[in-house]
């Protein structure tokens, strides 16, 4: 899994956990599951961080396997 499907798997898994509930009753086994993949994300976007973010629509999969991914991730 690249940053960008963690990021993607991490905002999913927070929907779940938090579908009809208030924060007190949301389910705490997919918000632990929605937080790892949240901080695998950032861990490779930081990796990423080498490259400029001004203009998202950038292909930076020339320099980073995952930079295609990220500007529809983060969209």
């Amino acid at each position: 899994m690249n940053g960008p499907e963690h990021y993607r798997e991490a905002e999913r898994l927070l929907n779940v956990a938090m579908a009809g509930s208030r924060v007190t009753q949301a389910d705490p086994v997919n918000l632990a599951a929605a937080q790892v993949h949240a901080t695998l994300a950032l861990a490779a976007a930081t990796a990423a961080s080498r490259t400029t973010w001004a203009n998202p629509a950038d292909n930076f999969s020339a320099t980073y396997p995952d930079g295609d991914g990220w500007p529809e991730a983060i969209s």
